[in-house]
């Protein structure tokens, strides 16, 4: 039976070599084996070259993880899953083992620090790396957040039994809280809004990208891959300021230069390695591997390349198609399309349309006469023995390149799938033509790759040039100038075209606002002369009423009026004689006891209405409207006879 110090050696051995972090899990596997190290391995992980054996036993370690040729046995086989690369033995026996590692994040106020430490350690070691970062007295700190408990400064972490990740926290209370002032300037600095301007220093690309204070500058980098192909772990940056150390850091502590901060970012070049190099560094990776399976992209950080990690020659990485079979997204494929190209032939190649065929048609075609490009479609096949040789060397080279970024829309397609073959095939019958589509069918594995130039028309596109795989880059190059001289004629006949018939819609489109002014100036007459035709018939139309109105109340009047008494009466009669503005008299007989008011309906029967003119009296000289009309003319003094003239009123 092991003792507790080897169950303690036999535990952490366990763990390192199978990457198990529950403590729990591992101990019931080795107490099904007995303690047995070694059963207990070949049970978690199956070996294909013979069992494990231990020197526990007094036997020495053989086999593919143990032996001193480990790392090259384990490099010439295929992993046949991903635990097959994270569980890596160092290449020494296990009574030698490395020390395990163990991570923590450590979390105090806005702040996250990662701490990487040996389980041989104690716990006033992290203290002492936190008083560096976050430049706080360890004897003012309290580390919280161990699932054991409460512990002390000497306590050593392979005592506590700790899996590999791990969240502590920190407490002050002896310190004063952060200002609120400070932590308001940091929260509206995670608010804002930083402009990147990236320059891919390669291709000489200028990329602006907008990222929130609160994105770190992981977000940035692995952002920046999508756009330029070069993974994080290859990426060479210039123009971060010195206190971006860490990429977990947000923009908004990073130092940036708000709002507008420029960067460049370039391809890393591998340094050769030596065998002890790739060894030494294997160690290194196992460890960051098994802290999180998303960092086995950056594993190359750590000085081992992609095709060298499984032992795995780069040729044999690069048998990923270019393009899935039966893409349903045409853009989905081309963007596979260009990041296989770049991992298979650099960075330095043609920037390619990414978008359907009919799409890069509208980019090169459809635009200003001036915009236009000629389009250049490649299309690849990977069972050519002249595709390697005509990538790197012809469609990479820098003068290529260069021409192309300038003068052509260049769009590409893989022929080396039958399913994706027939589907070019049938969009190139669309768009150029049965004849064009037989041309590329006839055409023989080893004739590939090809080169389309293709020049738009009014009416269709035609293919200028089918450039065959075994040629020169001088040829390549002569064609492709050859095909830019008959499109530059095409393009200024085209512009001349497009410049006179701008000229003419110019001149259409002021003879039409011209047209159309004047067709306001006259509408905006004729309304006006409506406008006043209707004010006036409509004054009309009231003074008519009223004018009927008058006529009707006069008329109303003269029929209410009493007979006029005859003038042989018995009665006592008063004759009135009454002149009116224009001079003109008029005379009637009225009883002496009739009222002033017939007097008043008598002259407004001849139009004179009381209410507009006054009826006076010569001597003496009064206004006889102002008099009471219900009295008789015998009472107002207008007996026997009287002389009244009518004038308006004011």
């Amino acid at each position: 039976m092991a003792s507790n110090m080897d169950r303690e050696m036999i535990l952490a051995d366990f763990q390192a070599c199978t990457g198990i972090e529950n403590i729990d899990e591992a101990i019931t596997l080795l107490e099904q084996n007995n303690w047995d190290l070694v059963a207990a391995i070949n049970g978690v992980i199956p070996q294909e070259n013979g069992i494990l054996q231990s020197e526990y036993g007094g036997e020495t370690l053989h086999g593919p993880a143990f032996g001193p040729t480990s790392h090259s046995t384990a490099a010439s086989s295929t992993p046949s899953s991903s635990s097959a690369f994270r569980h890596v033995v160092p290449s020494r026996q296990i009574v030698e083992r490395q020390p395990r590692m163990l991570d923590f994040r450590v979390e105090y106020r806005d702040r996250n620090v990662d701490v990487v430490l040996e389980d041989s350690s104690a716990v006033g070691d992290i203290k002492h790396i936190l008083e560096n970062e976050l430049q706080i007295p360890a004897s003012k700190m309290l580390l919280k957040g161990w699932k054991t408990g409460d512990v002390d400064d000497s306590t050593v972490l392979k005592s506590l039994h700790l899996p590999k990740n791990n969240s502590l926290y920190v407490l002050t209370p002896d310190l004063p809280p952060p200002s609120s002032s400070h932590s308001g300037a940091l929260q509206e600095s995670l608010n804002q809004n930083f402009m990147l301007i990236v320059t891919h220093r390669e291709v000489q690309r200028e990329y602006n990208l907008n990222f929130s204070g609160s994105s770190t500058i992981q977000e940035v980098k692995r952002n920046v891959y999508d756009l330029t192909s070069i993974p994080v772990r290859h990426q060479l940056w210039e123009g971060w300021p010195s206190s971006a150390t860490d990429d977990s850091m947000t923009l908004a502590v990073s130092g940036l230069t708000f709002p507008c901060h420029r960067l460049t970012v370039g391809r890393r070049s591998s340094p050769v390695q030596t065998r002890e190099q790739s060894e030494e560094q294997c160690t290194d990776v196992h460890m960051v591997s098994d802290s999180d399976g998303d960092d086995f992209e950056d594993a190359t950080e750590f000085g081992v390349d992609d095709g060298e990690m499984f032992g795995v020659a780069s040729s044999a990485l690069r048998k990923s198609p270019m393009m899935p079979e039966n893409a349903e997204n045409e853009g989905d494929a081309l963007l596979q399309f260009t990041a296989e190209f770049s991992s298979r032939y650099g960075d330095c190649h043609p920037v390619y349309f990414i978008g359907s065929l009919e799409a890069a048609f509208q980019e090169a075609f459809y635009g200003k006469a001036r915009d236009r490009k000629l389009l250049a479609i490649y299309l690849h096949h990977d069972e050519s023995v002249l595709t390697n040789v005509f990538c790197s060397q012809m469609l990479c080279a820098e003068s290529i390149v260069s021409y192309l970024s300038q003068n052509f829309i260049t769009w590409a397609w893989d022929m080396t799938k039958e399913a994706n073959r027939a589907r070019f095939l049938t969009m190139c019958t669309r768009h150029f033509g049965s004849v064009v589509a037989q041309t590329i069918r006839t055409q023989k594995t080893d004739q590939f790759p090809l080169f389309l130039i293709i020049m738009g028309k009014r009416s269709s596109n035609e293919v200028l040039n089918v450039i065959q795989g075994n040629t020169t880059v001088d040829e390549l190059m002569m064609r492709l100038m050859a095909a830019m001289e008959i499109f530059s004629a095409q393009q200024q006949e085209d512009i001349k075209d497009e410049d006179e018939r701008e000229a003419r819609e110019n001149v259409k489109r002021e003879q039409d606002e011209a047209y159309r002014i004047s067709l306001e100036a006259d509408r905006a007459k004729r309304e006006a002369q409506e406008r006043e035709m209707a004010e006036q018939f409509r004054l009309e139309q009231i003074r008519k009423e009223q004018e009927e109105e008058r006529e009707a109340i006069r008329l109303s009047l003269e029929q209410s009026l009493p007979p006029e008494p005859k003038e042989e009466s018995t009665e006592s009669v008063s004759k009135l004689r009454i002149r009116t503005p224009s001079g003109e008299f008029f005379e009637r007989r009225f009883l002496a006891s009739s009222k002033l008011q017939v007097v008043f309906d008598f002259v407004a029967s001849k139009g004179y209405p009381w209410e507009e003119y006054k009826l006076l009296g010569t001597f003496p000289r009064r206004d006889v409207t102002q008099l009471d009309p219900n009295k008789s003319l015998l009472e107002v003094k207008l007996y026997p006879q009287e002389t009244l003239f009518l004038e308006a009123k004011e």
